[in-house]
C-alpha cells in the first residue's frame, strides 16, 4: 500500500509538474512574439557593414542576404517587410546582445558551433554555407596556406577565425602572427593600410571587401584557409519554441519557393496552381498559418515582398550584384548544393 501510495503521489506530482511545465512553457512561448507585436517591429542583429549580407545603402536602408532573412520574419508576423529594425554589432557584441534581449534574432554571418549552440542559442537552418579564407596582396605570390610561414594576419576578435588561425599555425608550423581588432571596419582598415600581410574572414566577406574597398580588385587574391565549410545560421535565445519555429520556417519559405518554382514575379499566378504542394505552401489550402499562429498567407506575403532564395542571393551577392559570388554549396540540393527544402504539410 505504501508503495502504491508513493507511486500515486509520484504520479500526481508528475502530472502536476507536467502541467506546470506546460503552463510555463506555453506562457513563455508567447513571450517574444507578443513583445514584437506590442513593439511593432522585429529587432535584428546586423553587421557593422558587410555589403551583400547586411549593410546600409547610401540612403540608409539596410540591404543584404541576412537583412532579407530577417525581413522574412517581419513579413511572417506583420505582413510587412518594413517592420524590421537593424542593430549593427561587432563580433564580440553579437551573442551577448541576443542573450540579453537587446535583439530578437541574430541573422548576422555567425557560424553555427557546438559551444554557441550549447550555451543559450538555438540556430535556425543555415542561410549560407561558407569557408574561411585569406585576402592577400597578389604581389606576395602566395597561392596556398602552407606558404604563409611567419605572416602577420589581421582578424576580428570573437569570431571562429581566431581558432582557424591558431589551428593552421600549429598544424603547418607557420608561426602566424595574429593582429586582433574588435570590429570589421578596423580590421579591414588595418589590412588595407599595410599593418598585416593577410586578412582572414569568411570568403564571401573578403570578396565584398575586395569588390567595394579596393581601387583595383585584381591586386588581391583570396586563398582558402583550410578548405572546411561552415554553416552560417540565424539564431534565437533558448526557451521560446514558438518564435524559434517562426524563424526557422520563415527562412524555409525562401528555399521552398525556389524549389517549387515560385518567384516574386509569378507568385500571384501560382495561387491558381493545381499542384497541391503549391496550394498548401501559398495558403490556398489553409492549415500551415494556423499551425504557426500566423496569417494563412504568410508564405505568399514573404515571396511577394522578397522573392525566393535564389532571387535574393543573385540580387545581393550573386550574378546580379557587384560581388558576383558563385552559388556553390548554396545551390538547391537538386542542383548539387546543400540547400534542402522541408515539407510544408
Amino acid at each position: 500500500m505504501k508503495i502504491w501510495h508513493n507511486a500515486r503521489n509520484w504520479a500526481a506530482y508528475a502530472v502536476a509538474a507536467g502541467s506546470l511545465t506546460a503552463i510555463a512553457t506555453a506562457a513563455h512561448a508567447q513571450q517574444t512574439v507578443e513583445q514584437i507585436k506590442q513593439r511593432g517591429y522585429v529587432i535584428c542583429g546586423a553587421s557593422q557593414g558587410n555589403v551583400g549580407f547586411s549593410a546600409p545603402d547610401q540612403s540608409g536602408a539596410w540591404k543584404g542576404l541576412d537583412v532579407d532573412t530577417c525581413r522574412a520574419i517581419a513579413v511572417a508576423i506583420f505582413g510587412d517587410k518594413e517592420k524590421a529594425r537593424f542593430v549593427p554589432l561587432s563580433g564580440p557584441q553579437r551573442l551577448t546582445a541576443l542573450q540579453t534581449g537587446e535583439i530578437d534574432v541574430l541573422p548576422r554571418t555567425t557560424t553555427w558551433t557546438l559551444r554557441r549552440d550549447a550555451n543559450g542559442l538555438n540556430f535556425s537552418f543555415p542561410n549560407y554555407y561558407e569557408y574561411d579564407a585569406f585576402l592577400i596582396p597578389k604581389k606576395l605570390g602566395v597561392t596556398e596556406t602552407k606558404q604563409m610561414k611567419g605572416a602577420s594576419v589581421c582578424l576580428q576578435t570573437g569570431s571562429t577565425t581566431e581558432v582557424t588561425v591558431a589551428d593552421l599555425s600549429r598544424e603547418y608550423k607557420l608561426d602566424l602572427k595574429p593582429i586582433l581588432f574588435d570590429n570589421v571596419p578596423a580590421t579591414r582598415q588595418a589590412f588595407f593600410g599595410g599593418r598585416c600581410d593577410a586578412l582572414i574572414s569568411d570568403a564571401s566577406a573578403l570578396a565584398t571587401a575586395r569588390a567595394t574597398q579596393t581601387k583595383n580588385p585584381d591586386d588581391y587574391v583570396i586563398v582558402p584557409a583550410s578548405g572546411h565549410y561552415e554553416a552560417l545560421a540565424p539564431s534565437v535565445r533558448h526557451g521560446d519554441d514558438r518564435f524559434y519555429d517562426i524563424v526557422k520556417w520563415s527562412f524555409q519559405v525562401l528555399i521552398a519557393a525556389e524549389d517549387l518554382g515560385v518567384t516574386q514575379a509569378n507568385v500571384d499566378e501560382q495561387l491558381k496552381s493545381s499542384d497541391p504542394r503549391v496550394q498548401r505552401f501559398l495558403g490556398v489550402e489553409p492549415g500551415n498559418g494556423q499551425a504557426l499562429g500566423l496569417d494563412e498567407k504568410w508564405a505568399y506575403n514573404i515571396v511577394k515582398q522578397l522573392g525566393n532564395y535564389g532571387e535574393i542571393f543573385d540580387k545581393h551577392i550573386g550574378q546580379n550584384s557587384p560581388i558576383k559570388l558563385d552559388r556553390g554549396p548554396n545551390k538547391l540540393h537538386k542542383d548539387g548544393g546543400l540547400m534542402f527544402p522541408l515539407v510544408f504539410n
